[in-house]
């Protein structure tokens, strides 16, 4: 059976908390697992089903393992098990570190169900050739890596350990116009980080879905389903990136800029951005924008 919405208040709750939760707190909590659950029925059969054993690769601070434990947990088959992966640092994330996140995930009621690993993914999947997943999910991932290569390099390294591999990520596509300036703040992000020798954003790295096809293509996988979920009007993402270039401070980082084209460009592209969201009331009336998820299987 897939997961409900109605699932979403339970689930969030396993999230670590302030000393003193707020609504406002518990809401976006609740928002976010709202969205992953549409993610994982987005999928379809093809997706964490209960009693599978789940490899998720760029887990953060857990917030889809949650729903994922969800996912592949039922009476009936009760030996699901996701083993979650990230090679962030154990500090970073705020207001709550990952390694704070995790740790309190662990020890709730959905700890037996999953193990955090700290390690890069091809390095994890080599150490352990005889490992076997049912599949490999990547959601809301690839714009966290810190170059196209690492993408190709993590499909290639799980040929042959997972029959399919769960894609989600952001599309630059925007079915609600009040999330063009999501679209706008994601490039302008993007490229602002590209001229950074080293990365903490959430953008570091932006793809499309026509360019994961093609690397998937490349890498001996094919795309079996694929789809769009346009995120519902709660979730925060959106309103976060906007929020983070419309904000002066990006302003100060494109001053250090070396290129003077580049510079002229970025505060173009922020421009832009204060126009999109200004054409929907403010940062506060942005949506977040269409979400492109896939299944892959071997050629």
């Amino acid at each position: 059976m897939p997961l409900s919405v109605s699932d979403a208040p339970e689930i969030a709750s396993f999230a670590i908390q302030p000393s003193t939760p707020s609504p406002k707190h518990l809401a976006i909590e609740v928002s976010q697992a709202v969205h992953r659950i549409n993610l994982i029925n987005a999928w379809g059969p093809s997706g964490p089903s209960p009693g599978h054993q789940i490899l998720e690769l760029g887990c953060g601070q857990g917030t889809c393992t949650a729903a994922l434990a969800a996912a592949v947990s039922s009476a009936a088959a009760p030996s699901g098990h996701i083993a979650a992966l990230d090679p962030a640092s154990p500090t970073y994330g705020a207001p709550f570190t990952l390694a704070q996140a995790q740790s309190h995930l662990s020890s709730g009621p959905l700890g037996p169900l999953i193990t955090f690993h700290r390690a890069d993914p091809v390095a994890f999947l080599t150490a352990d050739p005889a490992a076997r997943w049912d599949t490999a999910i990547l959601a809301h991932c690839t714009w966290y890596f810190p170059s196209p290569s690492t993408l190709p390099a993590i499909l290639t390294a799980l040929r042959g350990r997972v029959p399919r591999v769960c894609i989600a990520e952001w599309a630059l596509r925007a079915s609600e116009p009040a999330a063009a300036a999501h679209v706008l703040a994601a490039l302008a992000r993007a490229t602002l980080e590209a001229h950074k020798a080293e990365s903490k954003e959430n953008i570091r790295n932006v793809v499309t879905p026509a360019g994961i096809k093609e690397v998937v293509r490349g890498c001996g996988w094919r795309v079996e389903s694929e789809g769009f979920v346009v995120p519902e009007r709660e979730l925060d993402d959106g309103r976060w990136e906007v929020g983070s270039v419309v904000d002066e401070g990006f302003l100060d980082e494109v001053e250090r800029v070396e290129s003077e084209r580049v510079r002229a460009v970025l505060r173009s592209a922020r421009d832009a951005t204060v126009a999109a969201a200004e054409a929907v009331g403010g940062v506060r009336g942005v949506r977040s924008m269409d979400v492109w998820v896939a299944t892959l299987v071997l050629e």
